[in-house]
């Protein structure tokens, strides 16, 4: 079903590619993401926080370090409000690849949790990556404003938190990032966000929904910094959407941090949510990133991820797979998921088969 341009146009342009990335999707499945295994919340053991294990651990981010990956979760201390924070899993890499990370506990510590105005009710969904060697984190921050009925406006915000260079167990909460004045008025929230650096450029990869009831995929740049409060609010402009929703899907929104394949060209993992039981999905997109803007040069015409195992469709929340991390070992990509809002996933696809997939869909 092809899209009708001049609405999709209506708030922010389109990337080049867009739509006939859409036109070239539909509604089918190849999944070729092999489980590597999961770690439960029970095998995850808090050692700075007074309750150990955590009732629900998920949507983690991952890099490698030496010999270890450095898994970072969201995790929840109770079902109230759901409040968040954000823990650090050191896991042997061996584990992973021997699949002993299905047995094997875990000793974790509290990294990241509320203490501001705009990460009050919680903090989650972390994505970790490098740039310049210097180790990020974007999260989702639940803000003041959150459980407040009046105030339908910038209810979470992203949040970009850096690693001492020094004490590797201090994050400082640096960055908050934010659309234009007259354009954030307009906003209710903003998730599933990260920096990446291509071809020597800053990007900024977020998914905003409007007041108008639609979820936005887009990339902009960041320009203007304001300092408020300790911590610098960055204003997020030139954005541009890059793919739209099937009819059969309610949202998308960006998973991990992209994987550069070339100098200025990566493959970026996408979730989609369904509509007819909000099942999470995944697809991927290629794209190229020009002086002139940026060009969606590929997708998967099919799924490339669904809920599947017992523990990606039964937990508390039924029928999902959310990847928040990513690396890449040769032709490998590990990937790190949340299963069901309980557990931490973690898969395998094959870069070569990903690719076949993605030529599938090619435009460019």
């Amino acid at each position: 079903m092809a899209i009708n341009t001049r609405v999709y146009e209506r708030i922010f342009p389109l990337a080049e590619g867009a739509v006939e990335a859409h036109n070239k999707r539909v509604a089918e499945v190849n999944d070729i993401v092999e489980r590597i295994g999961v770690i439960s919340p029970k095998r995850v053991l808090i050692n700075n926080y007074p309750i150990s294990s955590p009732p629900a651990v998920f949507n983690p981010s991952i890099i490698i370090e030496g010999h270890n990956a450095y898994i970072y979760a969201r995790i929840i201390s109770g079902y109230y409000m759901y409040v968040s924070g954000i823990v650090e899993i050191p896991v042997p890499f061996e584990d992973i690849e021997s699949r002993n990370v299905n047995l094997n506990h875990y000793a974790a510590r509290l990294a990241i949790y509320p203490s501001t105005k705009y990460d009050l009710w919680g903090t989650e969904d972390p994505r970790v990556y490098v740039i310049d060697n210097d180790i990020y984190m974007t999260y989702t921050g639940r803000t003041i404003n959150y459980f407040n009925p009046a105030i339908r406006v910038e209810r979470t915000l992203p949040i970009t938190a850096v690693r001492d260079k020094v004490d590797e167990n201090k994050w400082y909460k640096k960055y908050v990032h934010k659309l234009p004045n007259k354009l954030s008025k307009q906003m209710i929230s903003n998730k599933d966000a990260f920096i990446a650096k291509i071809n020597g450029e800053k990007y900024f990869f977020h998914r905003p929904h409007m007041n108008d009831e639609h979820f936005y995929l887009l990339i902009g740049k960041e320009t203007r910094e304001i300092k408020k409060d300790g911590i610098t609010e960055i204003i997020v402009e030139n954005n541009i959407e890059v793919l739209r929703p099937l009819h059969e899907e309610e949202k998308l929104g960006w998973s991990t941090p992209p994987i550069s394949i070339s100098e200025n060209k990566v493959i970026a993992l996408i979730h989609a949510v369904d509509k007819e039981i909000k099942a999470y999905k995944l697809l991927a997109i290629e794209l190229e990133f020009t002086k002139e803007g940026v060009i969606v040069t590929a997708v998967t015409p099919r799924y490339i991820m669904v809920p599947s195992e017992s523990y990606e469709v039964f937990g508390d929340r039924p029928y999902t797979v959310f990847p928040c991390g990513i690396v890449r070992i040769g032709d490998e990509l590990y990937i790190t998921y949340g299963a069901a809002d309980y557990m931490i996933g973690i898969g395998k696809i094959d870069l070569v088969a990903l690719e076949g997939e993605l030529d599938k869909g090619r435009i460019y």
